[in-house]
Formats: structure tokens, sequence, C-alpha cells
């Protein structure tokens, strides 16, 4: 997957978190995990594109890891969003499967481009 797909990838969490938030109870509790929710899903997508303009393997890595992190949070919001009632499954596993494939690949790239820089420096 290229970096134009992967960005239309993120994007499409992002959205897809906005659209499934939309249908929740509006309460306190629901609130305050909407807010976090939104935080950090459409952080994965920003914080990709901020990957895209790395100016080093050590940049690209550190930002990569910012968008693990985010990614890593928007999964377990969803598993409190699920684990406490306030959506029916059917929704949120989608969402879910999404967001696990995406951190999968964030990763991947990240220990691709750790062993490639370990590389390189060995050849030193």
């Amino acid at each position: 997957m290229n970096s134009a797909e992967f960005q239309n990838k993120t994007k499409k969490l992002g959205l897809g978190v906005i659209r499934f938030v939309e249908v929740l109870p509006q309460n306190y509790a629901s609130r305050v995990i909407i807010n976090q929710i939104l935080r950090c899903a459409l952080s994965v997508g920003a914080n990709y594109r901020a990957v895209c303009r790395a100016k080093s393997d050590k940049d690209f890595i550190h930002k990569m890891k910012i968008v693990e992190e985010e990614c890593d949070e928007t999964i377990y919001w969803l598993e409190i969003i699920e684990e406490s009632g306030l959506a029916k499954v059917e929704p949120i596993a989608p969402l879910r499967k999404e967001a696990r494939e995406i951190l999968a690949m964030i990763v991947a790239s990240i220990n691709t481009v750790s062993k490639n820089l370990k590389s390189k420096q060995s050849e030193i």
C-alpha cells in the first residue's frame, strides 16, 4: 500500500468514527468518550500526514510511533464504548477491525524502517 492509499485509509477511519459517534447517547460519560475518541481517531490521519513529511528515518520512526499511540488509543475507546454498552457491537466491529489493520501496518512499517536503519548504521 502506498502513502496516498494509507492516507486515505487513515482518513476513512476518522470519518467512520465521526459518523459512529453521532448516534451515541448524549450523556456526560458519552460526551467525554466522544471527545476522546474523536481526538485520537482524527489524530491518526493527521499525524500520518506529518509522517509523510519526515526528514529522516529517525524522524519517520518518531512520527510513526505517535500514529501508533493514537491508533491504539482509538481501539481502546472503541472497546470502552462496547464494554460499557453505549453502543451495540455491530457498528463498532468494522471500526475496530479497520483500526487494528492500520495499527498492524504502522507497527510493520516502524519495524521495517528500524531494521533498515540498524543495517545502515552497522555498515558504517
